[in-house]
């Protein structure tokens, strides 16, 4: 039996439908970024100043907005930018709950963060040994 064949005016469709819904989902995210960051910013204001808490979750909210327009702009997703991410979330525990942690605990997010960052190193050698273009690198 053989498949049915799409004509191509339905897959052009198709096509084009998937690039909206894409879009739409890529400003519905970058939009609930920006908001939730102004919605920090005036709680620091409110509560008289920042904390490294709160400067440390701007930093989260800012990479995860140049994650967005990177992929919004190349259509790549750099996963460099979601170890990034999980780093300064990971640093954020580390700084605001130090107090009450173990030491054990202190030492396990402390070797997530080397092991993460070595990640980075990684991939940026990989991507440079073997010629592969960084989209974030033009």
């Amino acid at each position: 039996m053989s498949e049915p064949v799409l004509s191509p005016k339905l897959t052009e469709l198709g096509n084009k439908l998937f690039e909206m819904f894409h879009l739409l989902g890529l400003f519905v995210i970058g939009t609930s970024i920006l908001w939730a960051s102004w919605v920090e910013v005036f709680e620091i204001i409110g509560h008289g100043g920042p904390k490294i808490k709160d400067v440390l979750l701007l930093f989260i909210y800012l990479e995860l907005g140049a994650m967005v327009g990177i992929y919004f702009q190349t259509k790549h997703l750099p996963v460099r930018y979601l170890i990034y991410i999980a780093v300064t979330a990971l640093t954020r525990v580390l700084a605001i709950d130090i107090k009450e942690m173990s030491d054990m605990h202190m030492i396990t997010l402390s070797a997530a963060i080397l092991i993460l960052c070595l990640a980075v190193l990684v991939l940026r050698f990989g991507s440079s040994r073997f010629n592969e273009r960084d989209p974030v690198e033009k």
